[in-house]
């Protein structure tokens, strides 16, 4: 399969969903649907095999990092059946929770409820039981921590913390803490916004994983506090 301009029709079939989200249309749809679902998973198989050359556990493979197009909508209000996005999730550890990964989202700038289209790297929402961990691991070894999420390249490109925090500082810990910022936080992850460019570029795999790289000390750094 030639995968050189399917990105520009990727994003014409996710704009069409959105216009379009019943069951009917993307049966109508549905060999267009799979063929271009084939050509993402063997870019999202490059990206994964040129992260093993400095991340070599990572995983899975592209038919299990990738997720569902369709939406869960048991507990939710909204019951489109299809998301208007592509996204993946891979690792070290895989997808297991609550462990920290990558995580890529290929979707229409500003058209999607679950995030904007770019690159991250981090342990989203994780459990009170390893949120706490991840706090007390951070503080006593905040020297580590300051010259990991400081350093300049994973800065440049991914600047702050994003995701959810504390209004206040958490139970236990003193409110005047010298790093209460990053104790409030709630998801330990750094993103890299990037737009339609970026995918319609065929050499994104080989983009994205010199820029997922950076933030490679940052997902050790989680994972080993998780399992210590």
């Amino acid at each position: 399969m030639n995968n050189t301009y399917y990105m520009a029709r990727l994003y014409t079939f996710l704009r069409e969903i959105a216009a379009n989200n019943n069951r009917e249309w993307l049966a109508a749809n549905r060999r267009r649907y799979d063929d271009l679902r084939g050509a993402w998973l063997e870019d999202l198989d490059r990206l994964i095999s040129l992260v093993r050359e400095w991340e070599p556990a990572c995983g899975p493979d592209a038919r299990r990092a990738a997720y569902r197009f369709a939406r869960d909508t048991r507990f939710s209000p909204d019951k489109t059946p299809y998301k208007t996005f592509y996204s993946a999730a891979f690792g070290p550890r895989g997808r297991r929770e609550p462990y920290a990964g990558y995580y890529i989202h290929i979707g229409i700038p500003g058209e999607s409820a679950i995030g904007d289209t770019g690159l991250y790297g981090g342990c989203y929402a994780p459990p009170s039981p390893v949120l706490r961990k991840l706090r007390h691991a951070i503080i006593d070894n905040i020297e580590e921590w300051e010259e990991i999420t400081s350093a300049p390249e994973l800065e440049r490109l991914y600047p702050g913390w994003c995701g959810a925090r504390l209004k206040t500082i958490p139970m236990g810990w003193d409110r005047n803490h010298p790093h209460a910022d990053i104790l409030r936080l709630k998801d330990y992850g750094r993103f890299m916004p990037v737009g339609p460019e970026w995918w319609l570029d065929p050499s994104w795999p080989e983009k994205t994983a010199d820029a997922l790289r950076p933030l490679k000390p940052l997902i050790d750094f989680l994972n080993y506090s998780i399992d210590e």
